[in-house]
């Protein structure tokens, strides 16, 4: 699991992008207002803007020291982003989360711009503008008990309002929250993110192998049709050579008889005919085998591209599989955010009961103390 990247501040926002086709109106990309953050890659020295609906990343866009973040109205900003060849555009749900958006952006983009100018101060700039680390719980748990303490030597009222203003400042006490919680969700990001994008690709190849055997399918049927029709013709020539055989020995056998003029004419011309006739298919026989050495060659590169949609498939075989493990990761990562919520919780909850066992030792305390001052007093009145 890599932790290279840490995330430097998030908000909730609708997101939109500009139309492809008309560059005019907005397309709503999230249904609902999701999380918007800022992230920060200590490998890479980028800063990037990520936004995550469900396992579809809807926003991943580097910021670049000449990227400009434009106010169009109250609620509402945007910005070009020329690596997706795309506009975004942010709606907020009050001014206030926009300008302090706005605001960090403008940092960020500063940053970018020194971190190109001098490579050597990468590493303060990144420091400064880290997210503080929380306030550890032993800390707050004591300085909650130390002002608890201080509070019940110095108030003068009714042992019982103490008691109950002890308690009512434990009740409200926040812990803060487990600083790898943060990691966990920015890397279950990552992986919806691959996840998307591999089922993207593995789509899109599917598409062109199907279209290649429908091709491929077409192609055979063709050739097939030809290849038929090629047998008729041939049919029919042998059938025309024939009908010429036969009257060309009715022709020898006329004019060894004695035949008038108009005989010869007549039987002369048939043959013509007959003779024209098979010109006419011995023609359009070459033209149709022509016709059939194109489909050959068309099939053949056809079986050469199937060839390829075979390695496609295999590819596409690889990634169902890297899929599949990247959705058992992001199940797991799910798992494990759950279960460090879970352990934050039970934590939380010790450390409250801690805090009302210290609250009713403390008032014992004062009570004997109360006991103690008391007798000392009557003891030396005697």
């Amino acid at each position: 699991m890599s932790f290279g990247e840490q995330p430097l501040f998030t908000t909730k926002a609708h997101v939109f992008q500009i139309d492809p086709e008309t560059k005019k109106n907005w397309v709503p990309v999230s249904k609902t207002a999701v999380s918007v953050s800022y992230y920060y890659d200590t490998t890479r020295d980028t800063y990037r803007i990520i936004s995550v609906d469900g396992s579809k990343a809807i926003v991943n866009s580097t910021i670049t020291p000449t990227m400009t973040f434009t106010k169009t109205s109250q609620k509402f900003g945007q910005w070009s982003d020329s690596r997706a060849n795309t506009v975004y555009g942010l709606g907020f749900t009050s001014e206030s989360e926009l300008s302090k958006f706005i605001e960090k952006f403008k940092e960020i983009k500063e940053l970018t711009r020194n971190s190109a100018q001098k490579n050597t101060e990468v590493n303060g700039v990144t420091d400064n503008h880290l997210p503080p680390q929380p306030q550890s719980p032993g800390r707050q748990v004591f300085h909650q008990r130390t002002s608890s303490w201080s509070s019940s030597q110095s108030d003068s009222g009714s042992l019982r309002e103490r008691r109950n203003s002890y308690t009512q400042g434990s009740t409200s006490t926040n812990l803060p929250p487990n600083a790898s919680e943060g990691q966990l969700k920015y890397e279950n990001d990552r992986l919806k993110l691959a996840l998307a994008q591999s089922s993207s690709n593995a789509k899109k190849w599917e598409v062109e192998l199907q279209t290649l055997k429908n091709n491929n399918a077409r192609l055979t049927a063709a050739l097939q049709e030809s290849t038929a029709n090629v047998e008729e013709w041939k049919k029919q020539l042998a059938t025309y050579k024939e009908e010429g055989s036969r009257m060309k020995k009715k022709v020898l056998e006329l004019e060894s008889k004695e035949m008038t003029a108009d005989q010869t004419e007549e039987f002369k011309h048939k043959v013509k005919q007959l003779t024209d006739q098979v010109e006419k298919l011995h023609d359009e026989t070459s033209r149709k085998q022509e016709d059939i050495n194109k489909l050959k060659k068309e099939v053949y590169d056809l079986n050469k591209k199937e060839s390829n949609s075979t390695a496609l498939q295999a590819r596409i075989q690889v990634l169902e599989e890297e899929n599949h493990s990247l959705s058992i990761k992001v199940q797991d990562l799910q798992r494990l955010l759950k279960e460090c919520r879970l352990t934050r919780e039970s934590e939380n909850q010790d450390v409250l009961t801690l805090q009302a066992t210290l609250g009713s030792k403390i008032t014992e305390l004062y009570e004997l103390h109360e006991q103690i001052v008391s007798t000392v007093k009557k003891e030396s009145q005697s």
